[in-house]
């Protein structure tokens, strides 16, 4: 039996290291890691093969039941696919685990909190944003392009392929800036 552990934050700048040592403390062989936003399964290449990896009778461990996701029929489709694989699921935060029927009643619970939680923090951020722009602060997001490079680049003579290899980015994203 194997403790396979997965670490989740939504932001690059975020840190995983508190997530690994409490994992490596309950004694994960394996713990895989990925910065991504938990509100859909999608684009999480690593939880993916978690998931592949699980055998009959290891454990998936996380730190808390967000970091698996913030949708509920995310959460328990990721549980289901455990269970499938004859695997199981604990959470540490606070400390449950799928290997019981109240288990499975306590996840469905914190599941749909952190579904209402990722929706109370949209609506924050939403209101945040109406509300600077209402005064005047807002400028949006910071620009990932250079518009004024792209611009000479393209006044020079270059194509769109060329100007997105300089730039690092796609041809898609030049042709909305030209």
């Amino acid at each position: 039996m194997a403790r396979i552990g997965y670490t989740r934050v939504s932001t690059l700048d975020q840190d995983l290291d508190g997530q690994v040592a409490r994992l490596v403390a309950e004694g994960c062989g394996i713990i895989r890691s990925e910065k991504v936003s938990g509100s859909s399964r999608d684009g999480r290449p690593e939880l993916a093969t978690v998931i592949e990896f699980l055998r009959a009778g290891d454990e998936l461990l996380v730190a808390r039941l967000d970091r698996l996701g913030r949708d509920t029929r995310d959460v328990l489709n990721i549980i289901h696919e455990v269970e499938q694989r004859g695997a199981s699921v604990t959470v540490l935060d606070p400390h449950v685990s799928t290997r019981g029927e109240m288990g499975h009643v306590m996840l469905t619970v914190l599941s749909m909190v952190a579904q209402m939680e990722r929706r109370f923090i949209k609506e924050r951020q939403r209101e945040g944003i109406e509300r600077a722009k209402g005064e005047g602060v807002y400028a949006g997001g910071k620009r990932r392009l250079d518009r004024e490079c792209i611009r000479a680049l393209y006044a020079e003579g270059h194509g769109p392929a060329v100007i997105a290899r300089k730039i690092g980015c796609s041809r898609m994203q030049m042709y909305r800036v030209l």
